[in-house]
C-alpha cells in the first residue's frame, strides 16, 4: 500500500537561523529545505496555550510573537509580521503589493474580511496586455517593468485593520522591521537561490540590481543585508500614518519607477495612489460535514472555489477511501476541475461585474456532484462551466490569465482569541522587478485576463480602470459550532485553491494533525492533467490515475501552507516543510 503521508527523505540543507527566542517561546526543530526542494518530512508540531504566530520566516514570526507578548492583538501583530516579511522575504510580499485578510473577532464571534488587493490604474485599457500585433503578450514580456504594476494595497489594509482592532501604538509596530533593515539580517538559502536564479530579470533596473547584486555579485546565504531605504520608508509611515505611503515622496517614487521604465512603462499615477482604499467585505462561508469554511469573496476566487470543491465531494465517503486510494483523488481532482471551469467563466471583481448568486447553491452543487458518479475521469468536454442561478444572467467567455506561484501566508492567534489569516503577495517572484523606497513593486495586473472578449462576449476578469484582478489567494478560517477550529492558507498561484481544499480534507476527513496536513504530498488537477508533486510519494499513483483516464505530470509544487488547529487543549501550529516557515507561541 502506498503511504502518501509517510515521512520521506529528500536532499535538504540544514540552516542555522541564529534566532534567539525569548523565554517561553516554543519552536519546531527541523531542517529547512531550500526552494528547489519540493517537500520534506513534517516539521514538529508546535503547541501553545494562549497565542501563536505561524509565518514564512523565523524573524517575522518572532516579531509577531513579541507584539503579542507586549499586549498587542492579532491586528497589531499583522503589521509587525508583514513589514518584516517585506524585508526578509521580499520576493513574495511587501508594501508594494496587496493582501487579503480574514478576521475572527472573539468578542462578537463574527468572521469578516479585508480586501487590500491592488487596483488597475485609471489609465488602464482592455488591451493593456496585447502587443502591437493584437495578440496577447508573453507572460514575462508583460511582467517586467511598469506595465504590470497595480496600485499597492497592503499599507491601507494594515492601517484599516489596526484602526479597527489594534491596541498598541501604530509606530511601535514598525520597530522590528526598522531595526532589522538598519542593523541587517542574515540572507536565507531560499532568498539567495531565488536571487541567483532570476538574474536575467532582476538585474536590469539599477536600483534593484544594486540591492540584490552588490558589486555585480548575487547576495549569498549567510550574508548580512541592510536596507536603509526601506528603513526610511517604514519610519515615515510609522510617524505619519498609512496616508504617507499614498501621497508625498513615497508615492512619487513609486510612480516614477513605474512610468520611467525604459522599455515597458506603466500608467500608474499619483491620483491612483491617493484614491486607493482597502475594503471590508462580508466573508464567504460554505458548509462541509458540520464545519463552516469561511474565506474571501471576489475579487478572490478562493472561498467560492474551495466551497464548490468541498460541496461536490461531500456526498462521497472520502474518509473511508483515505488519502492512499486513487478513487479519492479522482473525486477531488474532478471536483476541482469543475470548480475551476466555473471560476474561469464567472468570477471577477464583483464591484465591476455581476457574479452568479448560486455558485454555492446546494441544489446546483448537488447537480455538479452527480457528474462525479462515474468510474473514470471526466472527459475534457465534461469538465466545463455549469449554469448556476443568477439574479440577472450575462453572456460570458473564458479568459486568458496567468497566476505564477509566489506569495506568502501567515496566521496569528492572540490571547483574546482573535485570529488573523492573511495571504499577501506581489504576484510573481520579485514582482515587476522594480524597486522603490526599498521595496519591490507588484505585477498583479497580469492576474487579469490578457484578452477582454471573444466572439462579442465579455471576459469577466478583463482589465478595467480601478478594477481589482481576480485572485486565488485563499486565507481561510474554519469554524465548528460557531467557534474557530482551523485557520490556514498558502502561496502557490492558482494551485492555492487545491492546496487549501486538500488540507481541509486532510484535517476533517483524514483526521491528520496540522503538521501532517501541511506536509501531505500534492496531487492537483485544475485543467485535466494530474500534477503529481515531484520528490514525494505522489508520483507512485501515476499509473492508477492514468488507468482512470488522466494524463499525469510530475512537477514541483512549492506551497507554503501555514495553519493552526485550535481546541480545548490549546493551539497547534503547522508550517509547510517545503519552505523556511515556523510556528512560535506561548
Amino acid at each position: 500500500m502506498i503511504k502518501l503521508f509517510q515521512p520521506f527523505a529528500i536532499a535538504a540543507i540544514a540552516v542555522s537561523l541564529a534566532l534567539p527566542l525569548a523565554a517561553g517561546a516554543q519552536q519546531a526543530t527541523d531542517t529547512v529545505a531550500p526552494e528547489a526542494a519540493t517537500t520534506a518530512a513534517p516539521k514538529t508540531a508546535v503547541h501553545a496555550e494562549r497565542q501563536m504566530v505561524v509565518a514564512a520566516n523565523p524573524l517575522a514570526a518572532q516579531a509577531g510573537l513579541d507584539v503579542l507578548r507586549a499586549g498587542g492583538t492579532a491586528a497589531d501583530a499583522v503589521v509587525a509580521v508583514q513589514t518584516v516579511l517585506g524585508l526578509v522575504e521580499p520576493q513574495s510580499s511587501g508594501l508594494g503589493g496587496g493582501a487579503f485578510l480574514v478576521w475572527y473577532d472573539a468578542a462578537t464571534g463574527k468572521v469578516t474580511t479585508f480586501d487590500g488587493r491592488e487596483t488597475a490604474p485609471k489609465a488602464a485599457t482592455p488591451d493593456l496586455f496585447l502587443g502591437a500585433d493584437g495578440k496577447p503578450l508573453k507572460f514575462f514580456d508583460a511582467v517586467v517593468g511598469g506595465r504590470s504594476v497595480g496600485t499597492p494595497g497592503v499599507v491601507r489594509l494594515l492601517g484599516e485593520v489596526h484602526g479597527r482592532y489594534g491596541k498598541l501604538e501604530w509606530a511601535a509596530l514598525f520597530e522590528p522591521a526598522i531595526r532589522l533593515s538598519t542593523d541587517g539580517f542574515e540572507v536565507s538559502p531560499r532568498l539567495a537561490q531565488l536571487v541567483a536564479d532570476d538574474a536575467d530579470k532582476l538585474g536590469v533596473q539599477p536600483t534593484t540590481r544594486d540591492y540584490f547584486y552588490p558589486g555585480g555579485k548575487a547576495i549569498a546565504a549567510g550574508d548580512r543585508l541592510t536596507n536603509a531605504a526601506y528603513a526610511q520608508t517604514l519610519a515615515t509611515i510609522a510617524k505619519d500614518g498609512p496616508g504617507a505611503f499614498y501621497k508625498g515622496p513615497i508615492a512619487e517614487g513609486i510612480v516614477q519607477a513605474v512610468r520611467d521604465h525604459q522599455t515597458n512603462p506603466g500608467g500608474l499615477s499619483l491620483d491612483d495612489l491617493a484614491a486607493y482604499a482597502a475594503i471590508e467585505r462580508p466573508s464567504v462561508c460554505a458548509p462541509y460535514r458540520g464545519f463552516e469554511v469561511c474565506g474571501m469573496g471576489p475579487p478572490s476566487s478562493g472561498a467560492l472555489a474551495i466551497g464548490q470543491i468541498l460541496g461536490m465531494i461531500e456526498p462521497f465517503d472520502i474518509a473511508t477511501l483515505g488519502p492512499e486510494d486513487p478513487e479519492s483523488w479522482r473525486i477531488i481532482g474532478d471536483a476541482t476541475r469543475l470548480a475551476f471551469a466555473d471560476r474561469e467563466r464567472y468570477i471577477a471583481d464583483a464591484d465591476f461585474v455581476s457574479i452568479p448568486k448560486g455558485l454555492l447553491n446546494p441544489d446546483y452543487l448537488k447537480g455538479r456532484s452527480e457528474l462525479l458518479r462515474r468510474p473514470t475521469a471526466l472527459p475534457a468536454d465534461g469538465a466545463t462551466a455549469g449554469n448556476p442561478p443568477w439574479d440577472k444572467a450575462e453572456l460570458r467567455r473564458d479568459g486568458l490569465s496567468f497566476e505564477i506561484p509566489s506569495t506568502t501566508h501567515f496566521v496569528i492567534v492572540d490571547a483574546a482569541g482573535n485570529i488573523a489569516s492573511v495571504t499577501s503577495s506581489i504576484e510573481n517572484g520579485f514582482g515587476a522587478r522594480l524597486m522603490s523606497g526599498g521595496f519591490l513593486l507588484n505585477n498583479q495586473l497580469t492576474d487579469f485576463s490578457f484578452v477582454a472578449e471573444e466572439d462579442g462576449r465579455a471576459v469577466a476578469n478583463r482589465v478595467e480602470p480601478g478594477k481589482r484582478p481576480r485572485s486565488s489567494m485563499s486565507p481561510t478560517i474554519v469554524l465548528k459550532d460557531g467557534k474557530p477550529v482551523f485557520a490556514l492558507g498558502s502561496p502557490g498561484g492558482s494551485n492555492i485553491i487545491p492546496y487549501v481544499a486538500k488540507t481541509i480534507i486532510a484535517l476533517v476527513d483524514w483526521k491528520m494533525d496540522i503538521s501532517w496536513a501541511t506536509a501531505l504530498p500534492h496531487l492537483t488537477n485544475r485543467f485535466g492533467t494530474y500534477d503529481l508533486e515531484a520528490g514525494t510519494t505522489a508520483p507512485r499513483l501515476a499509473k492508477d490515475l492514468e488507468a482512470l483516464g488522466y494524463k499525469t505530470a510530475e512537477k514541483e509544487q512549492n506551497s507554503g501552507l501555514h495553519g493552526v488547529a485550535i481546541s480545548s487543549a490549546g493551539i497547534e501550529g503547522g508550517a509547510d516543510p517545503r519552505r523556511e516557515g515556523i510556528a512560535v507561541g506561548d
